[in-house]
């Protein structure tokens, strides 16, 4: 008797831990994760506390499918990719409590309907700007000493033998470099421009960066950056007074001898605008590692000009950053779910 009410007692535990597990597993908070190809070090810190559902292919989840998987979830973890507006907010449901995206862009988040809703958004400042510093840089210096045509050259014969002006390009020594757009990107920029012997450092803001005192940097209008400078980076976040800041007039201003670079948006730029000017060589070179619409299409006539190098949106694309933005971006899911303060929270 003694040991059938063990044994009965026994399995009287093994239910009940089976129905504290299965319990605690429908308590967990739900997030979606828009990809299959995010890091895994920021997933495998969501799935230790929550029931995460991931889009299965590396690629952005189409509209449709995204509307459908959302529906009653707690979290979203996006990119730069995904639209987050009214409808998808809709289709989410009251149950959603935060945004996190991997970039330190939010242009694709409709922040006011999510402040009205009281939905949190995370998002990556800071972790990114070495990374995209960096990538300004060799962007910069493959547009001006042409390495992409270069290497073509090279490649397909065009390399007969030594000339002393051919595949010739501009240097930094000595030149002017016009940043608009000096946060924290912007100024990680200036101090590498710098150290090749730029003659001047110019800047535009919004207002005045203390920071700038660092590398010398001047505080100077728009149209003057565009008039003076050999070098032309965009490092400006999008927003509405910079959306296609470079435009017909813009271009029209900047020096035909004039190297023009952006990592930040391809908002920022009236592209047919700079196809005409990059056609016309009313500047000589454009360097993009951003575009309207992305990816570009094939047929783009950016991609039949040989003063235009471009690149597919690599600007955090080093392994550290790219598995610190995912750890962050987890966290800040993780933060918001569990009433604490985010690690970087959009205000």
């Amino acid at each position: 008797m003694i040991h059938k009410r063990t044994a009965a007692f026994s399995r009287s535990v093994v239910y009940c831990k089976e129905l504290v597990r299965n319990m605690s597993e429908l308590i967990k908070h739900s997030v979606y994760v828009t990809r299959s190809d995010m890091p895994n070090v920021g997933i495998d810190l969501l799935k230790r506390e929550c029931n995460v559902k991931i889009w299965d292919k590396p690629s952005p989840v189409p509209r449709a499918d995204f509307l459908k998987e959302v529906v009653g979830t707690n979290g979203i973890y996006c990119a730069l990719t995904d639209k987050i507006d009214k409808e998808l907010l809709d289709a989410a449901g009251p149950n959603l409590k935060v945004v996190a995206t991997i970039s330190v862009g939010y242009d694709h988040i409709d922040v006011h309907e999510c402040k009205k809703r009281g939905i949190k958004i995370g998002y990556t400042p800071d972790v990114l700007t070495d990374a995209t510093a960096e990538l300004t840089l060799a962007l910069l210096l493959s547009t001006s000493r042409r390495l992409p045509e270069a290497q073509h050259e090279a490649r397909t014969g065009g390399w007969v033998s030594w000339a002393p002006t051919w595949m010739t390009g501009p240097g930094l020594a000595g030149s002017t470099v016009g940043i608009v757009g000096f946060g924290r990107i912007g100024q990680a920029v200036a101090r590498r421009v710098k150290a090749f012997n730029t003659s001047r450092i110019l800047y535009f803001n919004r207002s005045e960066r203390p920071e700038a005192k660092e590398t010398g940097a001047i505080k100077v209008s728009f149209d003057d950056l565009l008039k003076e400078s050999d070098f032309v980076i965009c490092c400006a976040a999008l927003v509405p007074e910079t959306k296609e800041i470079f435009n017909k007039t813009a271009f029209d201003k900047m020096k035909n001898t004039a190297v023009f670079i952006n990592t930040s948006r391809g908002g920022t730029v009236d592209q047919n605008a700079l196809i005409e000017a990059l056609k016309t060589n009313n500047i000589r070179s454009a360097g993009l590692d951003v575009t309207t619409p992305e990816p570009l299409p094939l047929d783009s006539p950016l991609f039949k000009l040989k003063n235009c190098v471009i690149l597919p949106h690599i600007g955090s694309a080093s392994i550290e950053a790219r598995n610190i933005m995912s750890e962050l971006t987890a966290n800040n899911i993780l933060a918001a779910l569990n009433g604490k303060e985010m690690p970087a929270e959009l205000k």
